[in-house]
């Protein structure tokens, strides 16, 4: 049930990011997000009433010892941190951020 409620909200934008209001990396990815022009759904586990179950279910698809915050591009499961960022580094993040309608130029 859990990631049903994920998957619905993680639909709602282009760009959908799952963290808690104390994550520092959460704030990492949100602002180099924000850098790159995107308009992203921030939802804040810890305020959330179903936010621990959703964060167990993120974790696991994550991967072992993952945390918030998890990324979604168009819908699916980008990843983390490190993997935004290597994304980013990479070239790759914003052809797919276009791809997802989440940029215009």
């Amino acid at each position: 049930m859990a990631m049903e409620h994920v998957a619905r909200l993680a639909s709602e934008r282009a760009v959908v990011v799952f963290t808690a209001s104390n994550c520092s990396m959460g704030d990492v990815v949100t602002s180099l997000l924000s850098s790159l022009g995107v308009n992203a759904a921030v939802h804040d586990l810890d305020r959330d009433p179903r936010g621990m179950e959703m964060q167990r279910e993120l974790a696991r698809r994550l991967g072992a010892g993952a945390t918030v915050p998890a990324v979604f591009v168009g819908g699916d499961l980008v990843g983390g941190t490190s993997r935004v960022m290597a994304l980013h580094l990479s070239g790759e993040l914003v052809p797919m951020l276009r791809n997802a309608g989440a940029l215009w130029l």
